[in-house]
């Protein structure tokens, strides 16, 4: 080899040589930035605090719904409904288009969806790096190589409004309702110990939380699996006692074999809001028993008046459930009836969607979307009109209002009412008035809408 092609051969050697040495440097030195994107309910919004928290514990850079800058996306999924599915598949899309891309390095997917259809996810998206179920916390850190501390328990950073945040007491769900696919994704019912729990709402409030919202997949099953009962009143008893906690929140509360003690609990606390959310799904006693709801239309009222009779100005939330497989007119108007007799003061309306590995898929899925569709906007304008009159019942009264947020020219807050972002808001003008974002204002009612009061402050 002569001396000329030596030193060329030598010089592009040393060039490639820097090269490497410049990439692995650059690579060392860029820090990982995470972002983890949501979907789904508050509970899973409690799942990705709890690992946003982790991650922050083992010094990784984290952001919450939003990818500027990020190199790592984990996409925390929903696996409900069909809708709800088919938004998660289409952000882990979006997001395997954008890492084929070259815009970020890394994917993963955890959640309910990637617990329920994991296998078949693996072949149909195989741009996702790994994914997680429900309960594999541990298995995501280890992947990024962070460790799970376990001294981060109950120390949990929220990605709520920083005055108000969920509290999931429990996780999975024993019941065997038909239509529901929760229990193939989130298992056995499993409580957390209520000292735990206080010890959790301890550093919420220390964090300048002022309301908890107690969520589960069965609020009142609480207790059964460690203390061989019911005790969601003995979890309250100790968390009233939470300096800081103003407004404590029950979601989720399933209807058969109801602990009306509760109500005895709530009315004995201001703390606790004179708020219930229940599904109940159906009123029909046929479509109840093919729901698997093990409860009737009579046992249902019995409850809501006990409510009534023990907390006299509590707030009724509930959740219905459309289109189940055999509903006929004459069901549906029962149902119709139900909620008109019942003036609910809060209600959301699903429509049925037919789940694989569910009792109920081996009914026929006979009811027509449009007619779906149609029964849901029915409901939805009985109760348009019971929240309106309710709302306008309110003209003139005094209420205190938990300020959220401030847009444009208005602030925007919640009576004890009123659960975030599914119920009503209290809409007071800025242009005058002042109010700090998570405090609590006295307002007086000058107005009602649909859903919604228009209020001035007062002193």
């Amino acid at each position: 080899m002569s001396v000329s092609i030596l030193i060329k051969v030598t010089f592009a050697s040393l060039i490639t040589t820097i090269n490497i040495l410049f990439n692995l440097k650059t690579k060392t030195l860029k820090k990982d930035k995470v972002s983890v994107i949501t979907l789904g309910c508050s509970k899973n919004v409690v799942d990705s605090e709890n690992l946003i928290t982790q991650l922050r514990g083992n010094d990784y850079e984290v952001q919450h719904d939003t990818d500027e800058e990020a190199n790592i996306v984990i996409v925390n999924t929903c696996g409900f409904i069909d809708l709800a599915k088919e938004e998660s598949i289409n952000t882990i899309l979006h997001y395997s288009q954008v890492k084929s891309e070259g815009d970020i390095d890394k994917l993963y997917v955890t959640g309910c969806l990637s617990q329920r259809y994991r296998d078949d996810l693996k072949l149909e998206i195989p741009e996702v790096d790994d994914w997680f179920g429900t309960v594999e916390l541990p298995l995501l850190l280890n992947k990024l190589n962070a460790d799970y501390k376990h001294e981060l328990i109950g120390e949990r950073l929220t990605v709520t409004p920083q005055h108000y945040a969920y509290m999931k007491i429990s996780e999975g769900c024993n019941r065997t309702c038909s239509f529901c696919a929760i229990p193939l994704m989130r298992g056995k019912h499993i409580s957390k110990p209520i000292e735990a729990l206080v010890k959790e709402a301890k550093n919420l409030a220390k964090n300048g939380i002022k309301e908890i919202m107690l969520i589960a997949q069965e609020l009142t099953y609480y207790g059964l699996d460690l203390y061989k009962k019911r005790a969601l009143s003995e979890l309250l008893e100790e968390l009233v006692k939470v300096d800081g906690i103003e407004w404590i929140r029950l979601h989720y509360a399933y209807p058969s074999k109801f602990p009306v003690e509760i109500f005895d609990t709530m009315a004995k606390h201001e703390k606790i809001c004179n708020y219930i959310d229940m599904p109940l799904q159906h009123a029909n006693d046929a479509v109840l028993e093919r729901m698997r709801r093990q409860i009737t239309q009579a046992e249902t009222k019995e409850i809501v008046k006990i409510a009534r009779e023990k907390v006299p100005d509590i707030t009724f939330r509930t959740t219905i459930l459309v289109g189940f497989p055999g509903e006929t007119d004459e069901e549906f108007q029962d149902l119709c009836d139900f909620v008109q007799e019942m003036q609910f003061n809060r209600l959301g309306v699903f429509q049925y969607s037919h789940e694989e590995d569910t009792r109920a898929y081996d009914l026929k899925d006979d009811i027509a979307p449009e007619v779906k569709a149609d029964r849901a906007n029915r409901i939805m304008e009985i109760q348009r009109k019971i929240s309106e009159e309710k709302n306008y019942e309110k003209i003139g009264s005094r209420l205190k209002v938990l300020i959220d947020r401030k847009e444009g020219d208005f602030f925007y807050g919640r009576t004890e009412s009123d659960s975030p972002e599914v119920d009503n808001e209290v809409i007071i003008s800025a242009l005058n008035q002042y109010a700090r974002i998570g405090d609590f204002v006295n307002v007086r009612v000058t107005g009602a809408l649909d859903y919604d009061l228009e209020a001035e402050i007062i002193i």
